[in-house]
């Protein structure tokens, strides 16, 4: 019987137990994110009291994350999960033991989220470096495709649902419980895991000087490697351009469409189309092989799949949003997944961990940017003029970027599209 594509990463042992252990975190990020914000409203809060607590754990992670890079090109990959998991366990336990004996206030919430912050900054480096040393490089694309399915239906859709009932039943608090039980889970399945040690340069000098020397390394690096540059600099320019739109302006093009009272479930709806897009196209990707044009088709997948976000401003009816967001996750995500596994297989295992981190900093740095601006601007010039821009502006930039770099050229030099001999892995 032939095994898919998409399933033959699972032939492995070790993977299994890894993304066993990923589905089980991604489950309890979930159920945390509806958790903390009904604790918000039992203690009384409201948008103000929820968004501190979301200020925090965006600043742990800004904070934390260029450096988890540099630690996860120092320390052992599995190690850092492990500390990772260990920290979301410990985070919710306290949360929970607290919430359940009626002694939580705001402050805790924030100082906890704030921590779970940080403790994410290091995990998407340490996971992203961790898998080309658990899978070979055929595999590689499969692997990312899963990630990327598991994080809508688990992280975004059975997570928050669980949440839900635990809480309509129960309390934030039992929820909690079950966010520190899912943790606690999947640092046992890291646990079983086989060592792996990472790779290291040869490091001198104090500790601090030299962390700090290897994070100007990674910034070398990227600036000195015309694809990776090139693509990071457009990820920046693209989160810029679209992220404000669709986390602040969609709500308000929804409500011009269906009214206000169909507001809210109509903008469930498009956020869960826009869900089930990404499963899909990451589901795709992971079943095919890594494409001969690999860089070209990847960053256009990024520009003319946003090209729907265009006609959102102008839709006058509620379908023709929630398929413009299909559309988008889809071509989002499946990008995605192709510049996961570009990422691992071009990237000095040695350099990994602080690409990785780069990476994820430009999305986090730009975001806020973005939805900042996105509201005064929607009132300035309205909302269909700044969802025509987002959706146009970056294809004509990707075109760009693909030409300034080269990219067709450095695809051509570097292929990674070999046919994979037969492997028989499961250790």
């Amino acid at each position: 019987m032939r095994i898919p594509n998409a399933a033959k990463p699972f032939l492995v042992a070790q993977y299994r137990i890894l993304v066993a252990a990923l589905t089980l975190s991604m489950f309890g990020t979930g159920v945390w994110l509806i958790a903390v914000v009904f604790q918000v409203i039992d203690l009384g809060g409201g948008p103000v009291e929820l968004s501190w607590v979301v200020l925090g754990s965006s600043l742990g992670l800004v904070a934390a994350v260029l450096f988890g890079g540099v630690v996860a090109d120092r320390v052992p990959r599995r190690t850092i999960l492990v500390a990772v998991e260990s920290t979301r366990t410990a985070g919710a336990a306290v949360a929970a033991t607290l919430s359940l004996t009626g002694n939580l206030e705001l402050w805790h919430l924030v100082v906890i989220a704030t921590v779970l912050g940080c403790a994410d900054g290091f995990f998407y480096p340490a996971y992203s470096a961790l898998l080309p040393s658990v899978l070979p490089d055929e595999f590689l694309l499969a692997a990312n495709g899963v990630e990327g399915m598991l994080r809508p239906v688990i992280m975004q859709a059975a997570g928050p649902a669980v949440a839900s009932a635990i809480i309509a039943v129960f309390s934030p608090g039992v929820a909690f419980a079950v966010v520190a039980a899912s943790q606690a889970l999947a640092v046992g399945g890291l646990v079983i895991m086989r060592h792996i040690p990472v790779e290291r340069e040869p490091r001198d000098g104090h500790p601090v000087r030299s962390m700090l020397s290897d994070l100007g390394a990674g910034f070398v690096y990227m600036v000195r490697t015309p694809w990776l540059f090139g693509t990071l600099l457009y990820a920046s320019v693209l989160v810029f351009l679209i992220m404000g739109p669709i986390e602040v302006l969609l709500p308000f093009a929804i409500r011009d469409v269906v009214g206000a009272d169909d507001a809210a479930a109509s903008y469930a709806l498009a956020l869960a189309s826009f869900g089930i897009g990404g499963a899909v196209g990451s589901l795709i990707v992971a079943s095919l092989r890594l494409p001969r044009r690999y860089l070209t088709i990847m960053v256009l997948l990024w520009g003319a799949g946003g090209a729907p976000l265009a006609i959102i401003g102008f839709a006058q009816q509620l379908w023709l949003i929630i398929a413009a967001m299909f559309i988008v996750g889809f071509s989002y995500s499946a990008a995605s997944v192709v510049w996961g596994t570009l990422l691992q297989r071009r990237v000095p295992s040695a350099m990994l961990g602080r690409v990785s981190s780069l990476d994820f900093f430009v999305s986090l740095v730009f975001m806020p940017i973005s939805m900042a601006l996105a509201g005064p601007v929607g009132v300035a010039i309205g909302n269909a003029p700044v969802f025509l821009i987002a959706g146009l502006a970056p294809v004509a930039l990707a075109v760009l970027t693909i030409v300034i770099f080269r990219m067709p050229k450095d695809e051509l030099a570097h292929p990674l599209d070999q046919v994979p001999e037969p492997v028989e892995r499961t250790e």
